[in-house]
């Protein structure tokens, strides 16, 4: 990173969708019976169609990526519980800290958990070997650490405002069991990223220094922020304090994804660069969703 430009790989959920599968393909026979429709599930993929998410992966590398990204972005028990466990709502209950900690503590979920990340970092530690060995240039595996779907510092509930469904000690522990399936898959990059909510990536963060020291590893950790206008999406938080929040964790790099297109990102990338004191990543997509546009979205590749 001090000699080039290292380029990360590209989306894989839009690349997914590009192989026409069907929800039978998500299921394969160990989730047949799933109560839930998987389809849009992509992480599970790396257990029933791993030789598509693997394809992805050879292509990105075969197109020049140095770094790939684990198929994992939503591989956490918090997340995959909303395609596994019977939502309380339905019911008339609601998702609070007494449903989640049965949801850390589910055993078939922690499995699924486990296997996603452990089987989607080996899968990319095969390619990434294989692609250095074929061109000479090594490439690196990030294991990719989403921003569940549930938000630590976001209100949900107007009647009870100091409400939140799960806890930090509940986020930090599913982020722990993500971690170290990651590292058993041989990762050589801790990647938190699309932060939208900075008491959640804290969490992730907390994790990973924690798992590190028990074990006595050291990997570099890569951070990244979803930001609009200067701004993570749901806490809010301005870009110096983004900064100065994660500046303790001593990152590899910090930087910006999935935000508002690459023209609008470009100024705060531009003071991001200014002001960290270690390398900094940007991998902007095509803006804010459009309904309306051909592709979903107004811009296109170029």
């Amino acid at each position: 990173m001090r000699q080039r430009i290292l380029v990360i790989d590209g989306a894989m959920g839009t690349t997914i969708r590009g192989y026409g599968l069907k929800e039978a393909d998500a299921r394969g026979e160990r989730f047949k019976s799933n109560r839930q429709d998987l389809l849009n599930n992509g992480d599970i993929l790396s257990i029933t169609k791993p030789e598509v998410i693997e394809d992805i992966h050879r292509r990105f590398l075969v197109a020049g990526a140095d770094i790939i990204e684990t198929n994992t972005f939503g591989a956490t028990n918090i997340s995959q519980s909303d395609l596994f466990i019977e939502d309380p709502r339905e019911h008339g209950g609601r998702k609070d800290p007494e449903f989640f900690q049965r949801v850390i503590e589910n055993k078939f979920v922690s499995e699924v958990v486990w296997d996603i990340n452990h089987m989607s970092a080996m899968q990319c530690r095969k390619w990434a070997d294989r692609v250095a060995n074929d061109t000479g240039r090594k490439r690196y595996v990030a294991g990719a650490i989403g921003p569940m779907t549930v938000s630590l510092t976001f209100m949900v509930d107007s009647n009870d405002p100091g409400f939140r469904p799960m806890t930090f000690d509940q986020a930090r522990i599913a982020y722990t069991r993500q971690i170290e399936a990651l590292i058993a898959g041989g990762v050589d990059i801790l990647l938190v990223e699309t932060i939208f909510d900075s008491l959640n990536a804290k969490a992730a963060l907390v994790a990973a220094r924690d798992v590190m020291d028990r074990d006595g590893i050291e990997l570099p950790v890569m951070i990244s922020a979803a930001m609009v206008n200067g701004r993570t999406l749901v806490s809010a938080q301005e870009l110096n304090a983004y900064l100065h929040a994660v500046r303790p964790v001593k990152p590899l790099a910090i930087g910006m994804n999935c935000s508002a297109g690459p023209d609008e990102m470009r100024p705060f990338i531009e003071e991001l660069a200014a002001k960290a004191d270690c390398f900094v990543s940007c991998y902007p997509n095509a803006g804010l969703p459009n309904p309306l546009a051909p592709t979903g979205f107004d811009l296109l590749p170029q």
